[in-house]
């Protein structure tokens, strides 16, 4: 598995295929190239067998350029064009979070399945939106938390819980620290309209994450904060923010998101999730472990039988993609609930609207 290691924006992990259909039994098109992360969203679609036909973005050189890395891609001169072809199943993008809702919308009415980039929404009127046209036209709209899904210490931590590993999830931690590299990002990332928050933007990584882990169905944010403690140069920027939820289960949970990552960390961020149960504890080390491997994908588990540390790197897979593809061709929901999927984009826009603003 190979990853961006100076910037989260192009986090694109390759994995071994393991393919679920044929070539040309799921087609699907790539569309509005905002964020770097549909990079690894088309990469695990096609390992799962999935056909990339399609790829288009306003800017054309941006599309070619993307196209050129996935071999048999055409660039379409224009989002209609993808959106009348027949044989397209689902269209995978990673607009501007502000422009998400809309063109999910648009994609659905075209009787397709939608994959966005997280976040998936910046406002709760988006989301109301989005909640009624899935249950208007029977689409997906299925959101790429990739700090879950495309990581493979991450999903290991879901199956040891399944298999009872450390009992009942009591708490999760989580620390989502990101770097700025400020001059590679686009006008929009600094607006906060367009970006919707650090809690609603980078925030539903962890949140997502929580509802999975502790297994529950809903949460109330408890308490949130949020701030720009360093970068007064870009007034709309939040460089800081936390929350802490309960869920209806009783599980609960602290976060912490920033962008402040040092130059002298050997990744994009030393992302770590804490996971408490009733018969042990669990500790990720996402993408270092720092001073000792630049390799990611570090399980620590302590229970009953004692302490173990599993190195997973390249070992586990990434089951989503295919569990996607087929839960699109047979109308069921193996790789994420449409409620999940809701639930975690809902708690992140509830943390942001509530938070207090540290000056």
């Amino acid at each position: 598995m190979t990853v961006s290691k100076q910037d989260g924006m192009n986090y694109a992990p390759k994995g071994k295929p393991n393919p679920v259909v044929k070539p040309g039994e799921f087609v699907f098109a790539a569309a509005a190239l905002d964020h770097g992360h549909i990079h690894g969203m088309s990469q695990g679609l096609i390992e799962a067998g999935a056909t990339l036909k399609w790829v288009f973005d306003p800017d054309q050189a941006k599309a070619e350029t993307f196209a050129s890395k996935f071999p048999g891609a055409q660039v379409a001169d224009s989002l209609e064009l993808i959106l009348e072809d027949n044989e397209v199943r689902l269209v995978a993008a990673a607009a501007v979070p502000s422009e998400r809702c809309a063109l999910g919308l648009r994609v659905m009415d075209a009787g397709k399945d939608y994959f966005t980039d997280k976040t998936p929404f910046t406002s709760l009127d988006q989301l109301a939106l989005a909640r009624a046209k899935v249950r208007e036209t029977g689409r997906k709209y299925m959101v790429y938390y990739s700090e879950r899904l495309h990581v493979e210490s991450a999903v290991y931590a879901g199956q040891l819980i399944r298999e009872g590993a450390i009992g009942r999830v009591l708490q999760v931690t989580g620390f989502g620290p990101h770097r700025l590299n400020a001059q590679t990002r686009p006008d929009w990332f600094f607006r906060r309209e367009n970006y919707g928050g650090i809690l609603c933007d980078i925030g539903s990584h962890q949140i997502e994450q929580f509802l999975y882990y502790s297994g529950c169905q809903n949460a109330e944010v408890l308490h949130s904060k949020i701030a720009n403690y360093h970068h007064p140069e870009y007034p709309e920027l939040e460089d800081f923010g936390d929350a802490t939820l309960v869920g209806d289960n009783g599980a609960t949970q602290y976060f912490r998101v920033d962008w402040f990552t040092p130059d002298g960390l050997g990744t994009w961020g030393d992302g770590r999730t804490f996971i408490l149960g009733t018969e042990g504890y669990i500790e990720l080390r996402k993408y270092i472990d720092v001073a000792r491997d630049p390799a990611g994908d570090h399980v620590y588990l302590v229970n009953k039988d004692g302490e173990r540390h599993f190195a997973v790197h390249g070992q586990i897979g990434y089951p989503f993609f295919g569990e996607l593809i087929l839960d699109c061709l047979n109308r069921t929901e193996y790789a994420m609930t449409q409620a999940h999927a809701f639930k975690a984009a809902e708690l992140c826009l509830k943390a942001q609207e509530i938070a207090v603003r540290i000056s």
